[in-house]
Order: C-alpha cells, then sequence, then structure tokens
C-alpha cells in the first residue's frame, strides 16, 4: 500500500475527505496523485466494514466560481472520488469559509448521505464539526460544514513525532467522550482516523464527518460501537508511537512489521506512558489482541471512558523555570553599608576625614580651585580647536568625494549592481496557481504590465488556505543578492513579502530554501533587505498577507495584490 503523502493531506486540511485521485481531472497542490483504492484498505485496516463498488455515476462539471443556492461559492475542489467531490467554499451571506460535498441527486448513495447529514446536524454537539445545510437541487445533492481555518490534522500533528503524554491523554480523553456521546443519540462515526480528528488552536480536538464521511463511502457497520472504539485505540496508539497499529502503512505512518501481530505501544518506543499504552491494548484488543495486564478489552466508547476516569490524571508538565538575571549590587551596597552585620557585632560607622581649618588648609584650597578653573578653561579651547578642525576634515572628505572617487584616503562605498533576471514562473506550494502566464510581465520594464493574485475572502493573512503566493526568478547564475524592490498594484495595509533563496528548484518547497529577509508595507511599493548573507541563483518573492481591495475589472473585492514590477541588487 503506498504511503500517505504529507503534503496531500495538507490540501485536505478541512475537508474531512482524502485528496484528489489520478482519475481527478484537477490534481493536488503537489502533484501527487492518490490511489482511490488506499482508503479501502484502511478502513478494513480498522475493521469498520466494507466499501460498496464505486458507482457509476458521474458528479455534473463544477468549477470554481460555481454558486449554489446562489449563496455558496466553490473556491477550491479537495477531494473527487466515487462519484462525489469536496471543496472549500465560501458562504457569501454569512461572509465565512465553509465545506461542501456535492453529489448527483441520482447517485446511490445520495439519500443515505443526506439523512446522515441531517442526523448529524441534530446532534448539536460543539466537539464535531457541525453540518451547516443539507440540501437537494437542481439535481445535485450538497452537504455544507463548517470550515476550521485553526485547526489541524492529527496527520500533521504526528508528522514530526509523537505527541507529548498530556497531549496524548487530552486527545483520547476528548474524542472517546465525544463519540460516547454521539452513540448514546444513535449515531457512529465508522471513518474516524487521523484525518478526522483536529485540534484548534486553543487544544481542543474536534471530530469532523460524524456519519456523513461513511455515507459517502457506503461504509457500515454491524458492531458500530466496537468499530469506533477499536479506532479510538488506533489514535491513541499512533499518538504515543507515531506508528499505525496495523502492517499496512497509513495516513503517512509506518505500519507495525509483518509477523509481529500487536505489540503494545511501550514496546515500540521506549519512554511511552504505560497506563496510556495499556489503555490502547485494551481498546484495539480484537481477534485474539490482549492487554499487557488482564483487564477486560473495552468495546464501546462509554467503556472506554470509564477507564480513563480509573486512571491516575496526567497533568501538564511545569513550565520551564527561567531563572531571572543576576541581581548587581550598586557601588554604595558593594561597600560597607550594603553588607548585613554578624549577629551579636556593632556595626562601626567609617571617619571621615578632618576638614581643612587652618590656614594652611585654606591656602591649599584656593590654589586647588584655581588649577581646576585653569585645566577647565585650557580643556574647553582644545576641545573647541578639535571640533572646528573635524568640521574641515569632514568638508574636505566630502569634497574630495565628490570630485574625486578614486580618492584612495577616504572609506569607498561598494557599488551597487542591478541583477539581470534570466526567466521566472510562478511557485505553487498548494492549492491552484494564480496567473502563471503573466509573471514574464513582472520584469519587463513596463510599469502598467502586472502579474496578479486570486481574490481571497479570508485575509489578510493567508494562512492556512495557502502559504502564500509568488515567483520565483532565475538570475542565471550563483549571484550576491542584497536587496529586493518589488512594485505593487494595491496599496493598503497588511501586504507581507518575503525573499527566499535557493541554488536548486528540485525539490521546490519552502523548507528547502533560505529566507534572506521580509518587509510589511502599506504602499505601492516594498524593499527587502537581505539580511542573511547568501549567494543564489534563484530568489522566491513571496507573499503571505495582502491588502483588502475592492472589485475591479479582473477580479471581485477582496484580499489580493498585484506584482508590477521586480529588481534585485547585489
Amino acid at each position: 500500500m503506498a504511503e500517505r503523502s504529507t503534503a496531500a493531506v495538507d490540501v485536505a486540511d478541512n475537508s474531512g475527505d482524502e485528496p484528489l485521485t489520478a482519475k481527478a481531472d484537477q490534481s493536488t497542490a503537489d502533484g501527487v496523485a492518490q490511489n482511490p483504492e488506499r482508503d479501502t484498505e484502511s478502513d478494513k485496516a480498522q475493521g469498520s466494514g466494507g466499501i460498496e463498488e464505486t458507482e457509476k455515476a458521474s458528479p455534473p462539471e463544477l468549477h470554481s466560481g460555481h454558486k449554489l443556492a446562489r449563496r455558496y461559492r466553490l473556491e477550491e475542489c479537495v477531494t473527487r472520488l466515487d462519484g462525489f467531490s469536496s471543496w472549500r467554499a465560501v458562504d457569501e451571506k454569512l461572509r465565512r469559509a465553509v465545506g461542501v460535498h456535492i453529489l448527483p441527486a441520482d447517485h446511490s448513495r445520495a439519500r443515505s448521505v443526506l439523512a446522515a447529514a441531517r442526523s448529524s446536524a441534530l446532534l448539536g454537539d460543539p466537539r464535531f464539526v457541525q453540518v451547516l445545510d443539507a440540501v437537494e437541487e437542481n439535481d445535485l445533492v450538497y452537504v455544507v460544514h463548517e470550515w476550521l481555518p485553526d485547526a489541524t490534522e492529527l496527520t500533521a500533528l504526528l508528522a514530526p513525532g509523537p505527541l507529548e503524554v498530556h497531549d496524548a491523554y487530552q486527545m483520547v480523553s476528548q474524542i472517546a467522550s465525544a463519540m460516547a456521546a454521539a452513540h448514546r443519540e444513535g449515531l457512529a462515526h465508522l471513518r474516524l482516523n487521523p484525518n478526522a480528528v483536529l485540534r484548534t488552536s486553543s487544544g481542543q480536538w474536534r471530530i469532523r464527518g460524524l456519519a456523513v464521511n461513511a455515507a459517502l463511502r457506503g461504509i457500515s457497520s454491524d458492531t458500530p460501537q466496537r468499530t469506533d472504539t477499536e479506532a479510538i485505540g488506533a489514535l491513541l496508539y499512533a499518538a504515543l508511537t507515531q506508528r499505525w497499529p496495523y502492517e499496512s502503512d497509513a495516513y503517512g505512518l509506518s505500519g507495525l512489521p509483518k509477523g509481529v501481530g500487536l505489540i503494545a505501544p511501550d514496546q515500540v518506543r521506549a519512554g511511552v506512558h504505560r497506563g496510556l499504552s495499556e489503555l490502547a491494548m485494551r481498546a484495539l484488543a480484537n481477534d485474539g489482541a490482549t492487554a499487557s495486564r488482564h483487564e477486560s478489552a473495552c468495546t464501546t466508547p462509554e467503556e472506554l471512558v470509564k477507564a480513563i476516569g480509573e486512571m491516575p490524571r496526567i497533568r501538564p508538565p511545569e513550565p520551564a523555570y527561567t531563572a531571572p538575571p543576576e541581581y548587581q549590587r550598586t557601588t554604595y551596597q558593594q561597600g560597607t553599608y550594603g553588607r548585613p552585620s554578624p549577629p551579636g557585632a556593632t556595626q562601626v560607622l567609617p571617619t571621615p576625614p578632618p576638614p581643612l581649618q587652618s590656614r594652611t588648609g585654606k591656602a591649599l584650597k584656593w590654589a586647588v580651585s584655581a588649577l581646576l578653573i585653569a585645566a577647565l578653561g585650557l580643556g574647553s579651547w582644545q576641545l573647541a580647536d578639535a571640533l572646528m578642525d573635524q568640521g574641515n576634515k569632514s568638508e574636505d572628505t566630502k569634497q574630495t568625494q565628490t570630485t574625486d572617487g578614486n580618492d584612495k584616503t577616504g572609506d569607498k562605498t561598494k557599488p551597487v549592481k542591478t541583477l539581470a533576471i534570466q526567466g521566472a514562473k510562478e511557485f505553487v506550494a498548494k492549492g491552484d496557481p494564480q496567473h502563471p502566464n503573466d509573471v514574464d510581465k513582472t520584469y519587463d520594464g513596463d510599469k502598467s504590465t502586472y502579474w496578479r493574485t486570486s481574490s481571497f475572502i479570508g485575509g489578510p493573512v493567508l494562512a492556512p488556505y495557502k502559504p502564500g503566493v509568488g515567483i520565483v526568478y532565475d538570475l542565471g547564475s550563483v549571484q550576491d543578492v542584497s536587496a529586493a524592490t518589488i512594485g505593487l498594484y494595491y496599496s493598503g495595509d497588511h501586504t507581507t513579502v518575503k525573499l527566499y533563496a535557493t541554488n536548486s528548484l528540485s525539490p521546490s518547497s519552502l523548507d528547502s530554501m533560505t529566507q534572506l529577509g521580509t518587509v510589511t508595507t502599506t504602499g505601492t511599493s516594498a524593499t527587502v533587505k537581505v539580511t542573511k548573507h547568501v549567494k543564489s541563483r534563484y530568489v522566491l518573492v513571496w507573499l503571505t498577507a495582502l491588502p483588502h481591495a475592492d472589485s475591479d475589472q479582473y477580479s471581485d473585492a477582496g484580499y489580493k495584490q498585484a506584482i508590477t514590477d521586480v529588481k534585485f541588487t547585489g
């Protein structure tokens, strides 16, 4: 089974579905086509039931900009599979991002999808991504759900490594409690996997696709509570070990070695919390697998919640203590007055010297005063003379530098040269390109021509919909870049430009590039000064935040920007 692409997971971040398949007419952001049979294997590994044969029905021709109910404008297709498609869209009435699942009304699963969506909407539990609308209209059935821009999939959270113990504990506690509440209302998930579990910026765990994701794929189970409980155990296992608890790789995680069976998490990775390891095994206990001790297996989410409640509570880690800077005593405190006296000792104050009261003392005081006055006068005269000489030298230096650039006695400023641009292309890190055919207009010497971005509803920061948009320029050879000057079409707050350098575009990713500098501007030009000395052939001009602009002949009102001309100096 092919391993799931991490980049593809990011594209499907808020859809609750898999990325586009090789059969789709729109590819994923990183150009990796996914195997449509991979989900079938993953579902079998979880014991969540079989999947019906691929439907013959094909979805109607939909595209970015298409509106449903004259309200939901489709923005980006994130899934096209088994006769349905999933989109990131905009609710123009409430001006917010939403997700939409669409399938033909005559699709064999259309009725079950509508029923599942309406049942899920009635639950109203905030721990689940909410279904906002479920409609049959114009030969289409579509389900509208929340889009969480501040949430991150468990798949992405596990990419760098397993979760911290407290995070894993919070995840399994909240997910188990939510699923127990859903099953009390007769609702099951049946596709509870790392793509369906999200953590918000506030630390809350949420579940998307309750009942709907399974209905879209025709998944059913004779033992829904056992299926969801085992899925929660798999999630906890993955959170503790960064491994999928089956032999097949899935969701960007490596499976267990073949032939060894299901081994406890604390035997897979050192340092795993013993209690959580046993909890995962109790939830996963199936086909002969048992926990390391002799507790009974958890077969329902309610039993799993009870088992979690019987565990000692896992507290969050203590914040790291940072010692305050060492207190520096003043000169006064370092003397006798700043030191505490030992017990029983009498503090003796220093005796000041006697004043000069004799005639000789008075004469000495007048002599010292006269010397001081004379020294001050002499010093003032010398200081004034030195300042006048320095001013004359500065004027002479300026005149010399102006009339003679080859004066070897002064400091020469390193000449600044404009670097020639040999070529350029649009850099796409995620989603669809903007206007790749217009990149040449940014260095054609004509300020009236430009390359422009799309008009985004959400902003000014493009993330998480896109990490940014921009153009990578080819300088022809390795060059020493000192600054970039970018002409902009729209003025306004928030335009943020970042500069990256790389000597190779294979592989082409932001992680492989070196950031040279950044600037935020409100005007129609931006100058990014290089803060890190790097020689490079390719330079990326990257926009991560855009100003809001009104509609024009080319695009609707929204967050957008255009680049008129780019110049690099070295």
